[in-house]
């Protein structure tokens, strides 16, 4: 018979939790896709599937995107930052665009974490239906932030003018 999720879930956070950043490998080799594989296996509900149809929907929309797992256990995906974290609670799935506040949600998927001046969050509730494509369009317009904003920086910083004599 296998273990209560809680029990396997705390074992998984105590194999992370010795990690400086936590986005590397876990203890014993785990790499963050395989942590990330294990959350959703480990959750055998609604949950672990939303969490899992989530994940595809990221990839499909940003075939480079870096899968990590920080914060003692809270899969992240980034490219050229960070795009969202993907949490499981009780209650919900919660999905946090870091930059989200700066990004246009013309489907108006953004329902959680309204308040801030940088982050938004979509929070799934069983039985609830994901409008994909305008979440793949989303996670898109997150890329296209991170990726613009790395290139204007650099190039600020290439051009900087000599001291005058």
């Amino acid at each position: 018979m296998s273990k209560p999720a809680t029990e396997t879930l705390s074992v998984v956070a105590k194999r992370t939790s010795k990690k400086s950043g936590g986005s590397k490998e876990g203890k014993g080799g785990d790499s963050p896709s395989q942590l990330i594989d294990a959350r959703i296996n480990e959750l055998s509900d609604w949950r672990g599937e939303t969490l899992a149809r989530v994940r595809i929907l990221i990839k499909q929309a940003d075939p480079e995107v870096v899968e990590e797992w920080k914060w003692r256990g809270v899969p992240v995906w980034s490219h050229g930052g960070i795009i969202c974290t993907g949490e499981t609670y009780k209650n919900v799935v919660k999905m946090t665009f870091a930059k989200g506040a700066s990004l246009e949600d013309p489907s108006g998927l953004f329902n959680s974490s309204l308040e801030g001046n940088t982050r938004r969050a979509i929070d799934f509730h069983e039985g609830g239906k994901i409008d994909e494509k305008a979440l793949k369009a989303l996670i898109r317009a997150a890329v296209a932030l991170n990726t613009s904003v790395r290139a204007t920086a650099g190039s600020v910083r290439s051009q900087k003018k000599p001291k005058s004599a």
